[in-house]
């Protein structure tokens, strides 16, 4: 994970994780068969530090899941490009369980059970994802310079250009949970209606 962490998946071979370790890369198909099974090991090594919420309403462990979930693949930036895996590993699968089962609890049935999870689990993915590549690529000029772009294309992207993300504040911790909430309402009114 350090190596991850340090040059993002892109960059992971087998040699170089070899010689991280200190070893050769032989010793290391002793254990695992592919890089991708050090991937799938890897993410499902990070999920470990997202605590599995105990004793709360189903709407507060399910806000506390998802926020501890986005601070983590925050925490190792390559890891929400890697999500479209199947993960398989018991951390993500105890995390996942949760959800589920706070949702169950909570009175969502199918087909709203599965659109819930997934409209969750895709919504942390993709704003963790958004806010690490945006971090990671674009320095203050860049950023600069693609709102520039934005404010000479007024005319041809009104809404954008007055609300889009080049416009946003920077606040990703705000909108996040501004959009988690919207999610959750959503959830809470399927439930009232049965």
């Amino acid at each position: 994970m350090a190596l991850l962490d340090a040059e993002g998946a892109d960059r992971l071979t087998m040699r170089r994780l070899a010689e991280r370790l200190g070893t050769g890369s032989t010793t290391l198909y002793w254990h695992v068969k592919t890089k991708d099974d050090v991937l799938d090991l890897a993410l499902d090594a990070i999920f470990a530090a997202v605590p599995i919420p105990e004793d709360q309403e189903w709407r507060a462990g399910v806000t506390r899941l998802i926020g501890d979930w986005r601070a983590t693949l925050l925490r190792h930036p390559w890891s929400a490009a890697l999500l479209g895996r199947p993960m398989l590993g018991p951390n993500v699968l105890a995390r996942s369980d949760f959800l589920y089962a706070a949702l169950i609890g909570a009175g969502v049935a199918e087909p709203h059970l599965t659109a819930a999870a997934f409209g969750l689990s895709n919504f942390v993915i993709g704003s963790a994802l958004m806010q690490a590549t945006w971090l990671v690529n674009a320095d203050a000029e860049t950023r600069d310079a693609a709102r520039d772009h934005m404010d000479h294309q007024r005319d041809r992207y009104p809404a954008l250009a007055a609300h889009g993300p080049l416009t946003a504040t920077d606040d990703w911790d705000e909108s996040f949970e501004r959009g988690l909430n919207w999610l959750l309402d959503g959830v809470e009114a399927t439930i009232a209606t049965g």
